[in-house]
């Protein structure tokens, strides 16, 4: 009887649907380590005041999504700046 159930349970969540749930899963993992970095980026920087710091960090707590790929974006290049 439980090979019965597991079969019709399998049956029930088609190889998309668990392909589509693996990359949601991911792309959330990214998603925050991504966000990690960027605050942990963000307080390293000696360039920022604490209000610049503050207001990176507001940003991309209330507005992750678009506060990250922005910051990734406004962000000088450490190899760029010649000493």
């Amino acid at each position: 009887m439980s090979a019965l159930a597991s079969t019709l349970l399998a049956s029930s969540y088609p190889f998309l649907d668990v392909m589509w749930s693996m990359f949601i899963f991911f792309a959330w993992v990214i998603f925050i380590y991504l966000l990690i970095l960027v605050l942990a980026d963000n307080f390293r920087r000696t360039d920022h005041s604490g209000w610049a710091k503050a207001g990176w960090t507001l940003f991309v707590i209330f507005v992750p999504l678009i506060g990250v790929l922005v910051y990734m974006i406004a962000r000088p290049k450490d190899d760029l700046v010649v000493d």
